[in-house]
């Protein structure tokens, strides 16, 4: 069955920080295991980026660059202690995409796990509209801190390795191509672990 879900934001960040954070999650769900999570979003589209490529020294080397503007959104969340992830493309970034992300990723805890996932503050982030389930809590990054979450490490390596130098004919074969990069990366969970372990974690885990 769907779990309970009910309507709220996710509040600020405790002045102490993401340890506090937890703390209250623990005791406001102390029959459930508690397991850390940072979520972000990322434009996936027609409009290409190039990237560094090894080549003959002295000469300029050769990539495909795409100027069209179709385009899609990965959302994804992920568990640097375990290397656990969920992931959904969707065609816009808003509220209802949102809650359906949260939906599907909810259903694929495991029942006695409360999620705490740490987001930044995007306004469908934090929207009164949003719909949480009973079983994630949501945690606000600081404004104007990217830096702090270990998804933006997975972007730049999916990019890096997997969507630089494409010509993408439509939203299909963007869609497609979102999928074959996240399944290459989260093949291998160890390296899920190593881009998104940053040394302070385990600090506030402890």
């Amino acid at each position: 069955p769907s779990p309970a879900v009910r309507r709220q934001g996710p509040g600020r960040l405790p002045k102490k920080g993401l340890r506090e954070a937890l703390k209250a999650a623990a005791a406001t769900h102390s029959a459930r295991r508690l397991q850390l999570w940072f979520q972000d979003e990322a434009r996936i589209g027609q409009k290409g980026r190039t990237a560094h490529r090894w080549w003959e020294r002295g000469q300029r080397p050769a990539g495909l660059c795409d100027k069209r503007f179709t385009s899609a959104y990965l959302y994804a969340a992920v568990c640097p202690a375990s290397g656990a992830d969920f992931a959904l493309v969707m065609p816009t970034v808003s509220t209802t995409a949102m809650s359906l992300f949260l939906d599907g990723f909810s259903r694929s805890l495991e029942p006695d796990v409360q999620a705490v996932l740490v987001l930044d503050q995007a306004g469908w982030h934090g929207s009164r509209t949003l719909v949480v389930p009973d079983n994630i809590t949501l945690v606000p990054l600081p404004p104007y801190s990217p830096e702090l979450n270990p998804v933006e490490r997975v972007w730049l390596y999916l990019r890096e390795r997997f969507l630089s130098h494409r010509l993408l004919d439509d939203y299909d074969d963007i869609v497609q191509a979102c999928c074959d990069a996240w399944n290459a990366l989260t093949a291998t969970p160890e390296r899920l672990r190593s881009l998104t372990s940053y040394p302070w974690l385990p600090c506030v885990n402890a």
